[in-house]
């Protein structure tokens, strides 16, 4: 798998804490972490720098969540992409909605930066 993660949230104090979550695995495992401000910049990382697992938020402007793991997982070649869908929508439908999109996983704002980072490790086999 790809040493690279790609974090998708058009918030930015969201972003800036995944990232420093995740800051460990580009210190001890050598992965790339990149960031991007809405689902359009999203995809095109994803196509472009093919990450091993990205962490998804759904609602942002140009491209939703749900749109973005939609293209992406009706790909093939991105069958072993993991995405995680990380949101404030925690309704049952909502859950539904993006497992049908082709996330691996679904996590609810606010989240546990262990439990994120235990995630991150376990998907990029470190």
């Amino acid at each position: 798998m790809t040493k690279k993660l790609l974090i998708v949230d058009d918030e930015v104090h969201i972003r800036s804490l995944l990232e420093q979550t995740l800051e460990e695995l580009e210190d001890d495992f050598d992965v790339e972490i990149m960031l991007a401000a809405n689902g359009e910049e999203g995809l095109a990382l994803i196509l472009s720098e093919r990450p091993g697992v990205v962490f998804l938020d759904i609602m942002m402007p140009r491209m939703n969540g749900y749109e973005v793991c939609r293209k992406v997982m009706a790909d093939p070649a991105f069958a072993e992409t993991k995405i995680i869908l990380l949101t404030a929508k925690g309704q049952e439908v909502d859950r539904k909605q993006g497992m049908d999109a082709g996330a691996f996983q679904y996590m609810t704002k606010p989240f546990d930066p262990d439990e994120v980072l235990a995630l991150a490790r376990k998907l990029m086999e470190l």
